[in-house]
């Protein structure tokens, strides 16, 4: 039966284009943890202040509205989107709403930090893979010009070994794509959610 390889193994037959993808690969890993950490940590719900600021403006309560605001916790999201629409109510609802729109979209700008990375890293990995491979690739036929006995052995080793960079680019790349897509779907909603507590509000 084939001797199969170590992780080590396989990362010594990629070549020095591998340390290039294992900087990649923890930069990538941990952009993910640190995003997932901040996004699960701020409060991103949206209706149950919506809710509770849209019961005090029933009542004609507008300052207790600001007060309940001004005690809410900073990791909860939308109660500074909220409070600068209260607190701008004097000035009339176009000033309502660009107030509330430009704490919303700081808000974004935060919970968005680190996603143009995760973008670039998706796009660098692989090519990055494939320049290894080409490399490798030059390399295996080298041999095989300076080779006096080619075999389909030579031939099938060099090619084998070029390939392995191109599999951990893609790896990375799809890891990277995977985890984007599900925390932008994520900031999306909240954004939606938050466009929608702006109108009903005004």
């Amino acid at each position: 039966m084939e001797k199969g390889f170590s992780l080590i193994e396989l990362f010594k037959l990629g070549g020095p284009f591998m340390w290039g993808l294992l900087a990649f690969s923890v930069a990538t890993v941990a952009i993910v943890i640190e995003r997932c950490i901040y996004l699960i940590w701020h409060d991103c719900r949206v209706a149950p202040l919506r809710d509770k600021v849209k019961s005090y403006i029933q009542q004609d309560k507008k300052e207790e509205a600001v007060q309940f605001l001004l005690k809410c916790k900073r990791r909860q999201t939308i109660a500074t989107v909220l409070l600068a629409l209260l607190q701008n109510e004097k000035y009339g609802e176009n000033r309502m709403e660009r107030a509330a729109e430009a704490e919303a979209q700081e808000r974004l700008r935060r919970m968005e930090n680190g996603f143009n990375y995760l973008t670039a890293l998706s796009s660098i990995a692989p090519l990055t893979g494939f320049l290894g491979t080409v490399s490798g690739m030059i390399g295996a036929f080298q041999s095989i010009a300076v080779a006096t006995d080619v075999n389909a052995q030579l031939v099938a080793g060099g090619i084998y070994e070029a390939l392995i960079t191109t599999v951990f680019g893609l790896i990375i790349a799809i890891v990277a794509l995977i985890s984007y897509n599900l925390l932008i779907q994520k900031v999306d909603t909240f954004a939606a959610e938050t466009s929608k507590a702006i109108n009903d509000l005004v």
